[in-house]
């Protein structure tokens, strides 16, 4: 059983963490790594001629009839990927960590299709998901991952005992820039007496406050590397929402956490918090079935949502993401998800 570990230039990125844990997972079912060793250099360049030399190399060494583990996207080398794993007539297994057509990155659903289930068995987010590949006429094997695990040595423990004092703090990791995630600073002028927020990500501009600084319920803690978020984050919630707007989660963004699993989830389980989601989100039902969290329609309705959680209803929340938390932090979801692929090769 094999991979090929490659470059993954930002350690900032949501999406590099999410596909070194795998790797980590991988190792820990005793896949072998093919290509050269897992690296971050940040310069494309150098990244991409590493990968090219790192997983061509591994491409030919990789034995026949054999059992390859994938990522998807591969950008650049997927088709090559692909190619030799058939030539060799190996089992090819795919973990998807992106659908381009669903992000509204790609109007080509056939091509994306193709590079997808060009595979034995594929691993996808949730039961939303799967639902899309059924409906595009797939016929091979699909797994649901349920949820991305956030590979961690230490558990997160500062958020454990946390007193709140009338008003709750919401953590929100992400991006700002370019205008992304531009509703934020819309809770300043909803009903907020409940809650503060705490964000974490690059590109926050302050000169977008609707309000004055000291008016604010938005507090930015700055930026931190991928492996260091989860023991910064000091908060009593953790919020998934995307788009442009606190009324529902619209643009292209909006519309994927129908179908996607945002890493930010795990991130937040990491740290030990419930979440708060959209209600139609993909992860809505994984929130609701294991009482992790609340889901709300519209974001103005928040506040009266949390000024009615008792103290009992919240610390069960936390209990139950305790459980969780652990899980997430040692791998258990992508370890279980490629373990029924594997019996299903078999």
């Amino acid at each position: 059983m094999y991979y090929i570990s490659r470059n993954y230039k930002s350690l900032f990125n949501a999406a590099g963490k999410a596909k070194t844990d795998c790797e980590y997972v991988f190792e820990k079912l005793g896949f072998k790594n093919l290509g050269f060793k897992q690296s971050s250099i940040p310069n494309s360049a150098i990244g991409t001629i590493k990968n090219f030399f790192g997983i061509f190399f591994a491409l030919l060494k990789l034995p026949r009839r054999s059992i390859i583990v994938t990522q998807y996207p591969n950008n650049k080398f997927r088709g090559m990927i692909l190619y030799f794993s058939k030539l060799k007539k190996c089992k090819i297994i795919t973990l998807v960590h992106d659908v381009r057509i669903l992000k509204g990155r790609t109007k080509d659903a056939e091509a994306e299709l193709n590079q997808i289930i060009t595979s034995d068995v594929i691993i996808v987010h949730n039961p939303s998901m799967k639902q899309w590949f059924l409906d595009q006429g797939v016929t091979i094997p699909i797994i649901v991952l349920e949820i991305f695990d956030y590979i961690s040595e230490k558990k997160p423990a500062q958020n454990a005992d946390r007193n709140i004092n009338n008003t709750y703090d919401i953590a929100y990791a992400g991006g700002f820039g370019d205008g992304k995630n531009s509703y934020i600073f819309d809770f300043d002028v909803l009903e907020n007496s409940n809650y503060n927020l705490r964000l974490y990500g690059i590109g926050f501009d302050p000169n977008k406050r609707k309000v004055e600084e000291e008016q604010s319920v938005v507090h930015y803690e700055g930026v931190f590397k991928s492996d260091e978020v989860a023991y910064k984050i000091e908060s009593d919630f953790g919020l998934v929402w995307d788009g442009i707007s606190t009324e529902t989660c619209s643009g292209n963004y909006g519309a994927y956490l129908k179908f996607n699993n945002p890493h930010k989830t795990s991130l937040y389980l990491l740290c030990g918090l419930p979440i708060i989601i959209w209600d139609k989100a993909a992860l809505a039902g994984f929130v609701q079935d294991n009482n992790i969290g609340i889901t709300v329609a519209n974001l103005k309705d928040l506040n009266k949502v949390l000024g009615e959680l008792s103290a009992e209803e919240y610390q069960k929340m936390k209990q139950n993401v305790a459980d969780i938390q652990t899980k997430v932090m040692e791998g258990y979801f992508v370890e279980t998800a490629v373990k029924k692929a594997l019996n299903t090769l078999s």
